[in-house]
């Protein structure tokens, strides 16, 4: 089913648009033809958080729907209480809103968690799900507490040096290697504020996970991990891998949570043959223009 735009309530000067979903207006944009790819944000960012280069790449070969999860940019709060479940029940409400039936979702870091409760509590609305560096949640997941250190020193209010931000994003060899890396990081014209941040991260903290429902997720399901993720560690990427049938896991050697920046066309050239697959097609690696390639690990059926 292909969108109405008179779906939409407004543009705006920086060329978003907003739709109604529930109890709150949706900030995204749309670009590109083809089959429908939802793509939800990560913690405490908005959709100009993505990588240009790795959106543009998507783009030519799908429709690509960028969105501010709730309460962060230009998405309002809403009245109804935060959680990761309400926040997949966003994203589902959204991809109807828009006109469509299905659509492809593509999930980073928490948005890869919110992507798991789209599949768990929604999957009519999911045709193929790509989790990027997200976790089960629960007590299953493996915690990160380098990264917990540096968000628990910004919540009090201190100093958090620039180069620290970017620790948890990049492998500190990596960065050494790549002078003037951090042009490559988006600059958001959005504003987020801190009391939103708070509750999408006690959203988070209080969410019970998916672990025991993970081996009923039946659409086909891809993971990419960065093994040198510090944000969210690999070994939770395995952890999925293991429990989800028929899934395919994707490492990326020399790769942090910022993987998107440092390899985006790698990272979209698999996301896209993924995508693309039709029942029994091999998966291949993707390779960027510096040949990096990542490893990919299929689970039995």
């Amino acid at each position: 089913m292909k969108p109405d735009p008179s779906r939409y309530r407004k543009r705006n000067e920086d060329s978003h648009r907003l739709v109604r979903v529930d109890d709150i207006d949706i900030a995204f944009r749309m670009r590109g033809e083809g089959e429908p790819l939802v793509m939800i944000c990560g913690y405490a960012t908005t959709m100009e958080m993505w990588d240009q280069n790795f959106i543009e790449r998507l783009a030519s070969s799908y429709r690509v729907i960028t969105f501010n999860n709730r309460g962060m940019g230009h998405t309002t709060s809403g009245t109804a209480p935060w959680s990761i479940d309400r926040f997949a029940a966003d994203t589902a409400g959204l991809i109807q809103a828009l006109g469509f039936d299905r659509a492809h979702a593509l999930g980073w870091s928490l948005g890869g968690d919110v992507a798991l409760g789209l599949a768990v509590e929604f999957p009519e609305t999911v045709e193929r799900l790509v989790v990027y560096a997200g976790d089960c949640g629960g007590p299953q997941k493996v915690p990160a507490p380098k990264y917990l250190g540096v968000l628990k020193e910004a919540y009090r209010g201190r100093y958090v040096p620039f180069e620290g931000v970017l620790a948890i994003l990049f492998p500190p060899k990596w960065m050494k290697s790549h002078r003037g890396y951090w042009r490559r990081i988006p600059i958001p014209r959005e504003l987020v504020r801190l009391t939103s941040i708070v509750k999408q991260n006690k959203a988070y903290e209080e969410w019970a996970g998916v672990y025991e429902r993970l081996p009923g997720i039946d659409c086909p399901v891809l993971m990419v991990t960065g093994e040198e993720d510090v944000s969210t560690p690999p070994e939770n990427a395995d952890i999925l891998h293991e429990r989800i049938p028929g899934s395919t896991l994707v490492r990326f050697p020399g790769a942090g949570h910022g993987l998107m920046y440092q390899y985006p066309d790698a990272l979209a050239d698999v996301v896209i043959e993924f995508l693309s697959e039709t029942a029994g097609t091999a998966e291949k690696n993707g390779r960027d223009d510096n040949g990096i390639q990542g490893s990919v690990y299929s689970s039995r059926p």
